[in-house]
């Protein structure tokens, strides 16, 4: 009777908690739709109405589908891939029809929405117990990873809005302490031309997609064990883009492509810039100063959300097969490689992006397995690492550039710090691999010579 008392008190919390999650969520997405159109733009709540009927902009909407699909059999995967293309290409047609222009940067995805909604309305209609519980789930999944995007576009639109200096002058200075390695990287980069910037800009920009594959890969039982295992790469994704656009807002930086140099993707300038040095003059070792920029760069530098992003699919291809955990440690390297050589991101922006990945990995980790005392060690250290490098860049920047033989590995210390305490203690939460039950099989008996051999 205490077992099922116990069982039934621990539903009740699980549904009190999922339910006050919902309230949050729901709160926060009618906060930043307030906010955009405070500032003349739709929110997230808006655009994504709004891309039922009309042209959606390029964004993971066949991504959210395919995570989707994971709670379908191979049958009812073919059935809503081929309704979701049929769909998009019936609107295309009716669109070229009618004249619609399609402004640019607007591709297929209405279809996929249509199916992700459709399913949750046929497991609500349909659907019972086990069966509509799971369903709901993968439409859940594959909506928040869609709403994740249109969230993000608005965090990033607010911070253009609301931050009109940014601080890069103290970053580019502090990033003395590390050889300024964006300058060296991007001169590098610029020295493989036209194949080495293509190559990297096509990673960069296809982050989400290898999300997505690593993902998938990870859910591929979900159809048979009828469950989502516990933990997987699409929640820290989530949590990684839900917390890095707050950062932003307590440290805005826009990169020093655009702080000292032409600008990028439509935004900027020189007019902008502190002046027009990157890559190929490094900034002098001054007093910094805040800057005002223009009010449409998003201030999204510190920390590096695509490095965070990069190691966390580095660290879910660690148990995948061959081929997935090389891609992950390339679309690591890459992506690194891309945020330092196109001038995005500063040196020093990566090092906190590991340390908050890192961070964010572990604390979601210590609570699927419950907080003890080495997942609160774990995360605590984290926090307190990475506080003190935005502290350090923002307080101490002149005193780094000054003492790069000192302040440089200080910093690269700090963050391998946090490296080998995340290894060390999530080493002691893996599973040992449980030996065989088997009994060892006997040796074959020594064969005895026959008379004739042993003459």
């Amino acid at each position: 009777m205490s077992g099922k008392t116990s069982r039934t008190a621990w539903r009740h919390g699980r549904a009190v908690l999922w339910s006050a999650a919902g309230v949050v969520v729901c709160g926060f997405l009618i906060a930043l739709e307030a906010a955009a159109r405070h500032y003349g733009e739709p929110g997230p709540v808006t655009t994504q109405l709004q891309a039922l009927v009309l042209a959606p902009k390029s964004g993971p909407l066949y991504g959210g589908l395919a995570l989707m699909m994971v709670v379908l059999t191979w049958r009812q995967r073919f059935l809503a891939a081929g309704t979701a293309v049929g769909i998009d290409t019936v609107l295309l047609l009716i669109r070229w029809a009618a004249g619609a222009e399609i402004p640019e940067g607007v591709s297929f995805g209405t279809g996929a929405l249509w199916v992700m909604l459709g399913t949750a309305v046929i497991a609500l209609t349909r659907r019972t117990g086990p069966e509509r519980v799971l369903l709901l789930k993968g439409v859940g999944l594959g909506l928040l990873l869609v709403a994740a995007r249109k969230i993000g576009d608005t965090w990033l639109f607010i911070t253009s809005k609301t931050r009109p200096t940014v601080l890069d002058q103290y970053v580019a200075t502090a990033d003395h302490a590390l050889g300024d390695p964006s300058w060296l990287v991007g001169r590098a980069l610029q020295a493989t031309a036209p194949v080495g910037p293509h190559l990297l800009q096509l990673v960069y920009a296809q982050l989400a997609v290898a999300a997505v594959v690593v993902a998938c890969y990870q859910l591929r039982n979900v159809v048979t064990e009828r469950r989502f295992p516990r933990h997987h790469l699409v929640r820290t994704f989530l949590l990684i883009g839900l917390l890095g656009p707050g950062v932003y807002m307590l440290f805005p930086v826009v990169g020093p492509v655009f702080a000292y140099g032409p600008g990028a993707s439509g935004t900027g300038g020189v007019e902008w810039a502190v002046a027009d040095l990157w890559p190929h003059t490094l900034p002098p070792v001054t007093t910094p100063l805040p800057m005002t920029y223009d009010g449409i760069t998003p201030r999204n530098c510190m920390p590096s959300l695509h490095t965070a992003w990069a190691l966390a699919i580095y660290l879910h291809t660690r148990r995948a097969p061959r081929l997935l955990r090389y891609a992950g440690t390339f679309w690591l390297i890459a992506t690194l490689t891309a945020t330092l050589g196109f001038g995005y991101h500063y040196g020093v922006d990566l090092i906190a992006g590991v340390v908050f990945a890192l961070t964010v990995e572990g604390a979601l980790r210590a609570a699927d397995r419950g907080w003890d005392r080495s997942g609160v060690h774990l995360v605590t250290y984290g926090t307190t690492i990475f506080l003190a490098l935005l502290v350090s860049y923002r307080y101490l920047p002149t005193e780094m550039a000054r003492h790069p033989e000192m302040s440089g590995p200080v910093l690269i210390l700090a963050m391998t710090s946090v490296i080998y305490g995340y290894l060390r203690t999530t080493r002691r939460w893996d599973p040992a691999p449980t030996p065989s039950l088997e009994p060892d099989p006997e040796p074959e008996p020594e064969a005895r010579p026959t008379p004739a051999q042993a003459s």
